[in-house]
């Protein structure tokens, strides 16, 4: 069992991704048919919960693995 502090955590690498392509949140929103509050909370990495259907719509649009998406820091 580990009793150790855990100091990683989740974090959305969206922002990276969509401005290293010169794609905007908002056409990301429309493309993948999303909330565009969704995607950009997920951009600004200030989501909660990463929603699945989220993950797996930006995972095919942008051809990438959930790796390059979602980071441990």
């Amino acid at each position: 069992m580990f009793e150790g502090e855990f100091t990683l955590e989740i974090h959305s690498n969206l922002k990276e991704i969509l401005d290293g392509r010169n794609i905007s949140i908002r056409q990301v929103a429309r493309d993948i048919d999303y909330r565009f509050a969704t995607v950009r909370q997920m951009y600004n990495d200030e989501i909660k919960h990463y929603p699945k259907d989220l993950i797996s719509k930006l995972c095919e649009y942008l051809e990438v693995e959930i790796s390059d998406i979602l980071k441990l820091k």
